[in-house]
């Protein structure tokens, strides 16, 4: 099983998460690629120090949104998004062979990944630049998205993720974060819903709802408040499981 939080996401002298402390505790960083977040010396320093730890680095890709954090959905044509996406990739890519790596996968971030879930148009986008850049890239998504089916569809290895802080609807969707209930309330809840995503294959929606979902990587968001607590607990309690931790790619 794989542990996995977003990473990189300050910009400049802004500073948000502790990078540092979460390198030490998942097995692979989802770094920003500099569009919603994130900036050349800040891609460098965290690869440098994943590498280092022996965690691998994904290309985080958002859209070009630093001051909506890329949560605010953009209507991209799908040339414009591919070569987007391709840009991000290759930037990071770049930083991670100074560090002695590669990019190991890709996965996008905030509204562009909400979107690709459900839109074919933008799925696409984000698959073709990937098959561009390298085919044997895995994309990080969520099982059964119209993303996961599609990446699978072009030859890609759709890889898929679970979130043991975020409050799911009853169709299998994150539910937005301007609803209640978005952020689970507490570390207990964080936690158990990690475990039943990975012993389970099922998550409990806000309603009720048994929804499955087959994760074979749990995300914890660098930038929830007890970020690098929550990590160290969701490690524990899945090592209690009997899960050995490792980098899906």
């Amino acid at each position: 099983m794989d542990l996995n939080a977003d990473l990189g996401e300050g910009f400049g002298i802004w500073r948000l998460g502790d990078d540092e402390a979460l390198l030490d505790i998942v097995t692979s960083a989802n770094l920003a690629c500099g569009f919603h977040a994130g900036d050349p010396s800040t891609m460098r320093q965290v690869c440098l120090a994943a590498t280092a730890r022996g965690v691998a680095v994904g290309a985080q890709v958002g859209y070009r949104d630093l001051a909506g954090f890329g949560r605010r959905r953009i209507d991209y044509g799908f040339a414009e998004l591919r070569d987007d996406v391709l840009y991000q990739v290759a930037a990071l890519d770049g930083f991670c062979r100074v560090a002695g790596d590669r990019v190991r996968y890709v996965k996008p971030h905030g509204a562009l990944y909400n979107t690709a879930c459900v839109d074919e148009g933008q799925a696409a986008a984000v698959v073709a630049a990937v098959v561009d850049f390298d085919p044997a890239l895995p994309v990080l998504c969520p099982p059964g998205s119209v993303l996961a089916q599609l990446a699978t569809g072009a030859g890609l290895r759709a890889v898929g993720e679970g979130f043991a802080d975020r409050g799911y609807l009853p169709d299998g969707r994150l539910m937005p974060r301007s609803a209640p209930g978005a952020l689970l309330d507490g570390t207990e809840a964080a936690v158990e819903q990690a475990l039943s995503l990975v012993v389970r294959g099922t998550v409990t929606a806000h309603d009720g709802t048994p929804v499955p979902c087959l994760a074979e990587s749990i995300c914890v968001h660098g930038d929830t408040p007890g970020a690098v607590e929550l990590a160290r607990l969701i490690r524990a309690a899945l090592h209690a499981a009997g899960q050995r931790l490792a980098p899906f790619a």
